[in-house]
């Protein structure tokens, strides 16, 4: 049975305090959000809540022990759910935050299980897109920040397409039209002694390289 999918425009400027209101209820109640970030567009569920985690997992038909990044407002969120945080993160983080980068690393005993990587790390994204972070922040949880799209199938640029997918399935489309596509984020691996580049993407391994 399909469910009534709230649609909110984007594309005709930036959202106000009255949607960014609908959206924090959405996230807070255990719903789960499709929304445009700063490359594709992603899949967004409160990572806290084991419920909303694994309606992500069933709408991805994704394998259980795949790990989940999540979306944090900053650095400060960063610390709150980190087991500790290496200089590199903070060097990583300074210079390449907010934009495409995903730092992986060791986790809080917060969020589900599942959608932990070995170990219990967690890899955090700080997208360039001003209203999602607003949307964090006000939150106070991480969101997971996933690819919108079917396991094994291509990343979804296009709100078009995004709408075709995903209404009646989720409870909420922020349809920020096109995304900028390209690349997806360039993943670093925190959690060992040496730093390790996990998947090159929109950032170039050399220009990390005075950081690693």
């Amino acid at each position: 049975m399909l469910k009534p999918t709230q649609i909110i425009e984007l594309r005709r400027g930036p959202l106000d305090a009255a949607k960014i209101a609908k959206i924090v209820a959405v996230i807070r109640t255990g719903g789960v959000m499709v929304y445009p970030t700063d490359t594709f567009y992603g899949l967004g569920a409160g990572a806290y809540s084991e419920t909303a985690v694994r309606k992500v997992y069933s709408l991805k038909k994704r394998e259980k022990g795949k790990p989940l990044s999540v979306v944090v407002s900053g650095i400060e969120m960063a610390e709150k759910i980190a087991a500790f945080l290496p200089p590199s993160f903070l060097g990583l983080s300074r210079a390449f935050w907010p934009g495409p980068l995903t730092l992986v690393i060791k986790a809080k005993p917060l969020f589900p299980n599942e959608m932990l990587g070995p170990g219990g790390s967690l890899a955090l994204r700080l997208p360039d897109v001003p209203w999602l972070l607003e949307l964090v922040r006000r939150t106070d949880i991480p969101i997971t920040a996933t690819s919108a799209n079917i396991s094994g199938k291509k990343e979804i640029d296009s709100g078009k397409e995004v709408i075709e997918v995903f209404k009646g399935k989720v409870d909420l489309i922020v349809d920020g039209g096109k995304t900028p596509g390209g690349l997806p984020s360039t993943i670093v691996d925190l959690t060992s002694e040496k730093p390790r580049v996990l998947r090159e993407g929109a950032i170039p391994s050399e220009r990390l390289r005075p950081y690693l």
